[in-house]
């Protein structure tokens, strides 16, 4: 009886000890993000921090009223309709229990725009800020990938949580390279078409061309930074796998 009790203590232990390596596994993925890569799914997540599809939708709205109400009844008519309108998004965006910091900074941004265009007297001062910050924002991240921080990579591994390691593997930091280089030619090209169309005071066309570049352009920029993240949790799932064949062949007993 005490060969056969220890015997099948024996046979229990493997699997027990098995048991808790998938435990341990399984939480270390549901830690990391669920993938036991640290990476969560890009497109979701990035559209959750863009305000979502309603979000794009919404910040075209205050635009589109801006232009119609300037062209019928001027300028301070324009002002106040377009703040309105984005005050009421906001509003029921809050309501629908929507991110709360889309609703915020649309409204922020409209009223900023609204102000310039009051300052200048001009209804085009209302997409200077637009016009100017697409000039930082390429700048910025043009820079980001001279000194090899391409902010692609550091933004999406600041909001959710990641570190930098993937700083050190070539392939990953290449492809943050290319996302960050993506989204450094839409805001040139933004910068570029709509600083002209403010200079010959097209401001119909100025109106339209914020809107229509700012959708597809940014969806193409979307597409390259879903590579790009997928690519790098790829190269870290990889990296990880290759440390765990060097450490079981470094000490057999892990096998």
């Amino acid at each position: 009886m005490s060969e056969t009790r220890a015997s099948a203590s024996g046979d229990d232990a493997p699997e027990h000890s098995t048991q808790e390596s998938e435990s341990r596994d399984a939480s270390s993925a549901l830690e990391s993000g669920g993938d036991g890569s640290g990476a969560k799914d890009p497109e979701r997540t990035l559209l959750e921090q863009m305000g979502g599809i309603s979000g794009l939708a919404y910040s075209a709205v205050p635009i589109v009223a801006f232009v119609f109400v300037n062209a019928v009844a001027g300028l301070m008519p324009a002002i106040w309709s377009a703040i309105a309108i984005a005050v009421a998004i906001g509003v029921l965006r809050i309501v629908r229990k929507e991110p709360l910091q889309p609703a915020i900074s649309g409204v922020i941004g409209v009223a900023v725009c609204s102000f310039i265009a009051y300052r200048s007297g001009d209804a085009k001062g209302f997409f200077l800020l637009g016009i100017w910050t697409n000039l930082i924002y390429g700048g910025a991240f043009l820079l980001s990938i001279v000194a090899r921080w391409p902010l692609v990579g550091v933004a999406w591994s600041a909001l959710n949580g990641l570190g930098f390691a993937w700083r050190k593997q070539r392939r990953a930091l290449v492809g943050y390279d290319v996302a960050t280089l993506a989204w450094t030619l839409v805001f040139g090209a933004k910068f570029v078409v709509q600083q002209w169309l403010y200079a010959s005071d097209e401001t119909g066309w100025l109106a339209f061309a914020r809107i229509a570049m700012g959708y597809p352009l940014t969806g193409l920029a979307l597409l390259v930074t879903v590579w790009a993240v997928r690519r790098a949790a790829k190269v870290a799932e990889e990296a990880d796998s290759a440390r765990e064949v060097t450490a079981m062949r470094s000490n057999p007993s892990l096998g």
